[in-house]
């Protein structure tokens, strides 16, 4: 699993390449959490290059998608295969 986090249009976008299961999925955590403290943030799950994911990665989205709304932020997860 590969993960890249940019900035485009106000927006932070990670960017999930690869298997996300249940040895690479606290690594997406560990990369993400640090970006679940700003407030107000729009955080995009850019799935396009993402293969697979198992339930423990299901769970750091949930995780994610919970801690940012709690902050007043959007999460979005675009492309979707």
């Amino acid at each position: 699993m590969e993960v890249n986090i940019l900035e485009q249009n106000n927006e932070k976008v990670v960017a999930i390449e690869g298997r996300v299961d249940t040895v690479t999925a606290p690594e997406l955590e560990m990369k993400v959490s640090p970006i679940w403290t700003i407030p107000a943030i729009t955080l995009v799950f850019d799935c396009e290059k993402m293969e697979y994911i198992s339930s423990s990665g299901l769970r750091v989205i949930l995780s994610t998608h919970k801690q940012v709304t709690a902050k007043g932020g959007k999460f979005i997860l675009r492309n979707l295969t």
